[in-house]
């Protein structure tokens, strides 16, 4: 059985979304899901699925090896960043190479960096007026979105859209893809 771990900051819709997907198959689950964010919701959909749910601090994540310990504990095969905010510390990507993958909502290298992320992306598709966006998964390095890009999948932007609109079609290609992209990783391995 597969091990997947998730880091998540806010209301965790695509945790609940991957947490589902692996609940219905055999070959992997999510074991943990980690949140900065004592407030957020993914730590209730975690607990409502029955999957341990962790609060951590920066001291924890970034000074201390807390985090790092519970992690090597677990034995995760792939560490998933779902809207996760804070920047990746380099002692945990070290330890977990190419196992750390993060999902963007934008098509990298457009519209990534500090402070890039959610309705800012949207907002910024939409004030350019870009005829098409998407999601990018790539994988984690020190540095905001510009790990190796592992998936992209487009949309495109109506001229009428608002940053709403198209924060739904990200949406709905978040649902579609990152679960199928986490399988692909994780069995691929199998075949080399």
């Amino acid at each position: 059985m597969k091990r997947i771990i998730i880091f998540a900051s806010g209301s965790g819709t695509n945790a609940e979304n991957i947490i589902k997907y692996f609940q219905e198959r055999k070959n992997a689950e999510v074991t943990h899901v980690f949140s900065n964010n004592l407030r957020a919701k993914v730590l209730k959909r975690a607990h409502d699925l029955k999957v341990k749910a962790l609060h951590f601090d920066k001291e924890s994540f970034y000074t201390s090896n807390d985090v790092l310990n519970i992690l090597k504990d677990a034995q995760p095969d792939v560490i998933v960043l779902a809207g996760f905010l804070w920047i990746f510390p380099k002692k945990i990507i070290d330890i977990f190479p190419n196992k750390v993958i993060n999902i963007h909502p934008a098509l990298l290298p457009k519209y990534g960096g500090k402070g890039m992320y959610g309705n800012h992306v949207h907002e910024a598709v939409v004030r350019n007026k870009e005829k098409e966006t998407g999601i990018t998964i790539h994988y984690v390095n020190e540095h905001y979105d510009e790990g190796a890009i592992i998936f992209q999948a487009k949309t495109p932007v109506e001229h009428h859209y608002s940053a709403d609109d198209v924060a739904r079609a990200i949406h709905e290609l978040e649902y579609k893809h990152f679960p199928i992209v986490i399988e692909e990783l994780l069995f691929s391995e199998e075949d080399k």
